[in-house]
Order: structure tokens, then sequence, then C-alpha cells
């Protein structure tokens, strides 16, 4: 009996020395576990898409849960027969879709987006969707400006993969936005550095919050910039593997495929295709990946970089047996929203120079390739701003943090999400 307890007593030591040993490697490596899941992750009602469908915008919006059982209700937004936003007491007559859509009494007509982490809400307007073309009432929806010169501050992150509880936090801690996202940042620049889609569940409420700050923004005269990532070109061409199980039951009782949320029918899909991977804003570049030092052989403005690479947002991209500079761009290995190369020993500080020279830009902040906390690499030329994220209704071990950050001045600041600012 006593060898028996005195084998147990050992193994029992061993386990827990192999155990720390274990998670000591995986803290050093980054890794992390998720302990707990909310159920309010799977909460459909008040799910709100809108399609552009046989001459009409409509919205669609998810009501009930498994115990009461689900309604689909649609709500006809705008009419090619009306011309335009349909009246007032045309908007949900019913009261069925209320409270996610609703018209004011000043004549607006708005969507209620829900976070059932908190219960918390934001309303986002929709009444541009009355500016229409011909008979087919689907807005004008205009590709950004590529380059802008006006020394205003910038805050950038990147990375959020459908976080939006921590999305919020670091707005408000930076003093960029309210908790209803009423924009509080004057004239600055918010750029959005890519990968906003996938790895959560809260991809509704992250892409409907960044719809709401673009218009937020433009009326105070700052500027919101979405920069498109890898994972929204994967959403883009129909590649759903990163993304919570949940949106493929949500398209499907919305009467669609999965791909439909984000094709050009898909107010939020031909948004989406309408952004550029690459802006350039105060001299400092700003992209998902990274600027490839191939880049300088081609000889493209940061226009041409842009049109080449959203050409391709909704073409499967695979490796042709001839290289051209479309191919160069759309690659999954060079191309400015997949490109490594910042983070491999081989790379030069010549190199680095030669991918900014490319395009006049003095510097370059990427997001992609993951790390412990925001910082500049070779020579104050390449700011690295992707690190993890607190996830939505998940409890992580260890606790993530987010961080982003801040150019003011020619200056540069880590920004973490208690409102704290560290110089770089």
């Amino acid at each position: 009996m006593s060898l028996l307890l005195t084998n147990l007593k050992h193994f029992g030591i061993t386990f827990l020395i192999l155990l720390s040993a274990l998670v000591c490697f995986g803290l050093s490596i980054g890794a992390d576990a998720h302990l707990f899941e909310d159920k309010l992750a799977y909460q459909l009602e008040g799910e709100v898409h809108v399609f552009f469908e046989d001459g009409q915008t409509v919205a669609h919006v998810i009501k009930g849960d498994n115990d009461r059982g689900f309604t689909v209700e649609t709500v006809v937004l705008a009419s090619a027969a009306a011309n335009g936003l349909v009246a007032g007491d045309q908007v949900d007559p019913n009261g069925q879709a209320k409270p996610y859509i609703e018209k004011s009494s000043a004549g607006a007509t708005k969507l209620k987006l829900v976070f059932p982490e908190d219960g918390s809400h934001f309303d986002v307007d929709i009444s541009s969707l009355a500016n229409i073309d011909d008979s087919l009432t689907i807005p004008t929806i205009t590709t950004p400006a590529d380059l802008f010169q006006d020394g205003e501050p910038i805050i950038a992150i990147s990375d959020i993969e459908s976080g939006f509880g921590a999305f919020r936090q670091f707005l408000v801690a930076h003093g960029v936005a309210d908790l209803q996202l009423n924009w509080t940042f004057g004239k600055g620049h918010l750029v959005l550095v890519g990968d906003f889609v996938d790895r959560g569940a809260s991809t509704t409420q992250v892409l409907w919050a960044i719809y709401k700050l673009e218009q937020a923004a433009r009326e105070a005269g700052g500027q919101v910039h979405f920069i498109i990532g890898n994972h929204e070109i994967k959403n883009l061409q129909g590649n759903f593997q990163s993304a919570n199980e949940k949106y493929f039951y949500i398209a499907g009782m919305l009467g669609k495929q999965q791909y439909q949320l984000f094709d050009d029918n898909a107010l939020l899909g031909r948004w989406l295709a309408s952004k550029n991977v690459l802006e350039v804003i105060n001299g400092v570049a700003f992209v998902h990946g990274g600027l490839h030092p191939d880049l300088a052989k081609y000889q493209m403005s940061v226009a041409e970089i842009n049109q080449i690479v959203r050409s391709g947002y909704r073409t499967l991209y695979y490796s042709p047996a001839t290289v051209s500079k479309t191919s160069f761009l759309q690659s999954s290995t060079t191309g400015p929203a997949w490109y490594r190369g910042y983070f491999k020993d081989d790379l030069t500080q010549q190199a680095v120079e030669q991918g900014l020279t490319a395009i006049g830009a003095t510097a370059v902040v990427v997001g992609h390739t993951l790390q412990s906390e925001v910082n500049a690499r070779f020579n104050h030329k390449v700011f690295a701003i992707d690190v993890k994220h607190p996830k939505d209704y998940l409890t992580s071990f260890p606790l993530r943090s987010s961080e982003g950050l801040l150019i003011k001045n020619g200056q540069y600041f880590r920004l973490t999400e208690d409102g704290e600012i560290a110089a770089l």
C-alpha cells in the first residue's frame, strides 16, 4: 500500500512538473486557451442584414430563439416604384420588426444593432439608401481616396477578428467614439488595418459599427479608413473556413447561401468590396500584410495597386504559370494583404525602404502577423500592430489585451486598452 502511495505521489509530482513546463512553453510562444464560452454568442435575435432584391432594398430581421422558435421579418426600405426611400408609415407597418428598424420623427430610418453579451445597442442611420441609381434601388457606394495629407492625428488598430466588445472599448478609451459609437475624434483619422471579420461571433456588429463610424466621422470632418485584409478578401470570395458557424445558419434562415451575405446584392458586401488594400496618410502607408520589396519593379501608383487588388476581391486566387503584376499583387504570398516578410530574418533595411520608396511613403503600419505588443522595426520604418484582442463571449487564459497605434506630430505611440500611451 505504501509503495502504491509513493508511486502515485511520484506520478503526481511528475505530472505537475510536465504540466507547468507545458504551460510555460505555451506562454513563451504566445499560446492561450479559451476556458469558457457564453451561450449568448449564439443569440440570433436582432440580426439585421440588408439586401437589394427585385428592385427593392430590403432588411431581413431575425427574431426569436430556440425555445420560442424563430421568425424572419422582411421590411422594404427603398423601392424603385416609390423612387426612393419608402414613406415612414410603410417602414415596418405592423411593428413586427421593431425595435430593430425604426423611422424617427425627423425622417431618418435607422437600424438598431444589439450586442447580446451586455445587452447594449447602437443605431445605424441608413437613410442614404434613398440615394438610388435609376430603377435598381442600389445605393451609390464610392471607392475611398487612397492618399491623404492634412497633418491630423491618426489612430490605427488591426485584426479585431469580429470582437465588437474589445473594439468599442479601445475606441472609447482613446477618445475616438463613445459607447453608442458617436464620433469624438474631431478631424482625426481612424485606420482599421484589416481582418475585422472571422474568428469571432460579432461579425455583424463589427461591420455595422464601422459603417456607422464612417458616416459619423465624415460629418465631423474626420475619416475612417477600412483597409481590406486577407480575411475580408476571403469572405468576399466566399471562403468562410474561419467564420463563426452561426453565420452559416443565419444565412440559411434568411433564405441565402453564406456567400450571399457579402455578395454585390448585400449592402455590407457591396460596401466591403469598395474598400482599398493600401492607403497613405500623412506619408505613412497602411496595409494589412506589407509591401514586398519587389513592388518597386512594377512602378505602380497606390491607385493602380488598389485597382488591381480590388479586381480580384471576388475571384479565387491561384498561382498562374506566368507571373504578372496582377498575380504578384493578388498572391497569398507577395500580395499586400498577405505578405509577412517584415518578420523574417532575411529581410534587410534596404529592402524595406525599397518597398516604401515605391509608393512614396516614409513608414508602414501593418497587421496580419501576431505580436506580443505593438512595436517598431527596421529603424522605425515598420510598425507592427496585430495583437491578441479579447474575444467576445470567451474567457481566455492568459487574459488578452487590446493595443493600437497613435501617430501625432510625426511621433509614434503605443496605445493600450485602458487608455495608456507610451512612446515607441
